[in-house]
Formats: structure tokens, sequence, C-alpha cells
């Protein structure tokens, strides 16, 4: 075991847009596709575009954090306790019971209703990083505002206690914290929430978390304990996903300000775009993991019961089968829309079209009304956050 590379890889140094050096592809492929996990044990790494398609749609793999052998990529809590509700840890009927819950909060239609607020917040932000005067930090003034504020509404939470949350958040989707930091860090975001849940029992809102309290907490269909940890998950990964997806989409632009100007004079082209941002960043760089509960045959590799696969996202996405000259980005791609960087089959993200119309508004609007926007920075010097679980920058300073 101790040939199989060390995983989760760390991208490269000079360039934030390469999701694995070609050192640990080299090593990769000596080990003949597998690698040791950071808490113990060994993996298949699979990385090829079909195959992680059908490992992700496989009956037969597990979700369930907690099983026995599940090939554990992130610090967790020692037990389930705070965490009844975070359905993307779960299997079969107990995924889909919590996940019918909100399906139709993030349908299109209803994400469109929003569309005003979204691009109102996102003049807000803008408007805010233009009175501070360059150069300033996108990160901080617009990538991460945007979908915390866009959250906070959607779940009925306060914005004034964004910093409290983003503090915390940050804990949980830090690869650096331990399970006792990562636990307090829950038990801190579950106290927030809590108190807010108590509020709305007697004073609702026109938000998501006082329409689950009326229609399902009330009536008995679901556990206040279980609506407090589907809570923390929206709000962690409503905005810690996005926020990184804005920066290093931002980041893209800048680094090709042709697209960034064609994006200006046809927002049309902003669909696209956007689609092909996702496959090229793929902010969700460790993959996502599995545990056989059968054997079965992924590819041309045969996966018996008990052993443990990741699939590779960012790497299933650059896959040169699927995509033509996959490391160029090319916002005209007509296969673009054929990524995963929102998974793939019963467990991907609910919350994609809510991603897309903040990802879409925020680009907009930053090539409108920013027309001069260019970098302080280098590829090889901006921060990146390679121990977070969703890739991302740690700041990114402009000037215009």
């Amino acid at each position: 075991m101790a040939a199989f590379p060390a995983f989760p890889f760390i991208g490269s140094d000079d360039d934030p847009f390469i999701p694995v050096r070609d050192y640990d592809l080299k090593h990769l492929d000596e080990a003949n596709g597998r690698i040791r996990l950071p808490f113990g044990g060994w993996a298949w790494l699979i990385t090829k575009h079909e195959d992680v398609r059908q490992l992700l749609r496989h009956p037969g793999f597990s979700s369930d954090q907690y099983r026995p052998g599940f090939p554990v990529l992130n610090p967790i809590p020692p037990t389930r306790e705070g965490a009844s509700g975070l359905f993307i840890f779960m299997d079969g009927d107990a995924h889909s019971r919590f996940r019918r819950m909100l399906t139709a909060e993030f349908m299109i239609k209803n994400i469109r209703r929003i569309e005003p607020l979204i691009e109102e917040t996102v003049n807000e932000a803008l408007g805010r990083m233009r009175e501070i005067g360059p150069p300033a930090d996108l990160m901080n003034e617009f990538a991460l505002p945007v979908p915390s504020m866009t959250i906070c509404h959607l779940l009925g939470v306060p914005y004034s206690d964004h910093d409290f949350f983003q503090h915390h958040s940050r804990a949980i989707m830090d690869r650096n914290s331990g399970p006792a930091e990562v636990g307090a860090a829950m038990e801190a975001l579950n106290g927030l929430l809590g108190d807010l849940i108590t509020h709305k029992r007697t004073n609702p809102g026109e938000d998501l978390l006082s329409r689950l309290v009326a229609e399902r907490v009330i009536p008995g269909e679901l556990k206040e304990e279980e609506l407090l940890s589907m809570a923390m998950l929206l709000l962690v990964a409503g905005h810690e996903t996005t926020a990184n997806m804005i920066g290093m989409s931002a980041l893209a632009l800048l680094e090709h300000p042709e697209h960034l100007a064609a994006l200006r004079e046809d927002p049309g082209v902003a669909p696209n775009l956007v689609e092909e941002l996702l496959r090229y960043c793929t902010v969700v760089r460790t993959g996502l993991p599995r545990l056989a509960m059968e054997d079965a045959v992924i590819g041309d590799r045969e996966v018996k019961a008990g052993e443990s696969v990741v699939a590779m996202l960012s790497m299933a996405n650059r896959d040169g089968s699927v995509f033509h000259d996959p490391e160029f980005f090319d916002p005209r791609r007509n296969e673009a829309h054929r990524h995963m960087a929102f998974g793939f089959g019963l467990h991907q993200c609910i919350g994609q079209p809510l991603a897309r119309a903040e990802l879409r508004i925020a680009l907009v609007q930053l090539a409108k009304q920013f027309p001069d926007l260019r970098s302080e920075t280098t590829l090889a010097d901006v921060t990146k956050r390679h121990e977070a679980v969703t890739f991302g920058l740690g700041e990114l300073p402009v000037t215009w």
C-alpha cells in the first residue's frame, strides 16, 4: 500500500486549473489505479467519464460514510449525532425521503422566481466593491457575499449571522480540521439554526425553513434534529461551493479576456459559458467516495464487495474521449453540458439550478459593470485552498 499515491491529490502550484499534477498521474498509473487514503486503507480511483457515470448510478455502491470500511476523505464526527438529516451520506429510501422534501424548492421554475433577488444581490455586492475602489479582493467582496446572501434569503437565515456561519463552514470544509473541530463547528451551527427553527414555529416567514417547519416538522413527518442537519447541509453547501466557483470562474475569464469581452457584448453566451466553467474548474476535486456493497464491474475494473472506490469528477471532466482538447478552456464547445461537476445519478447536487443561476447572473453583471477588470496577481501567485473539500482561491486581488 505504501507504493500507492497519497490521496487526495494536490493540484499544480503554478496553475489552479490543473487539478492533478503529472507526477501523481504517473504514480497512479504505476499503482494500477489504486490510491492510499488519508485515514488508512486504499481505494480504486475511477477517472474515465463513462466509468464515473456507471459507478455513480450503480445501486450496489453506498454513500454512507459511517459504514465500516467506507473511504473517508475528510474528517467526520465519530458518531451520527447531529447528522441525522445529512441525506447526501444516505442510501436508498432514507436518502429519497429527505431529498423529496426539497426537490420542488430547487426546481428551475422556482429558481427563476428568485432571479431578480439574485441580480439585486449581485448588484449590491458589485456596488460595494466599486465603493471600496481598486485594488479589491474579488473573493471577499463579491464571490463569497453573493451566494451567502442568496442562501440566507432562501433559508430564512439573517445575513447578520454570515460571519458566524462562514467561519464554522470553513472549519467543516477544511481537510486539515480534526473530527473534534468539525464536531464543534457542527454543534455551533446547530445552535444557531436550532434557535432559528424554534423562532419560526411561532413567527414563520416566506422562506424554506418556515415551510419545512409548518409542513413537515409540526405534522410530525420530520424530526427537528433532522431539519437541523438538513438546514446545516444547505447552508454550508449552498454558499461554499458556489463562492469557490464564482472566484475560479472570474479568474478563468481574467486569464482569457477575449471571453470576458464576448460575455459583455452578448450575455446570451452565458449559459454555455457556465457549463464550460463548471467542467474546466470542477471545484469538488477530492471526488465522490463510495463503498462497494456487492461485487461489480466498473469499466474494465473488477471491484469486490467491501472495497472502496472514489469517483474523480475533475479527471472525468478532462476525459479526451468526451471533451475535445480537454485541457483547453473553450466556452463555445458543444459538449460542455456533459460535465459531471454536480455529480451524477440519484445523489447529484440538488441545488444545481440555483448554482447555475448565481454563476450566470454574477458573471454577466461582473463583465458588464467592470469592463476594465484585470487581475493583480499571476496564476502561480494566486492563493489556492488546496486543503478545502471544495477547491477555491483564498483571495483574488483585482483592479480596474
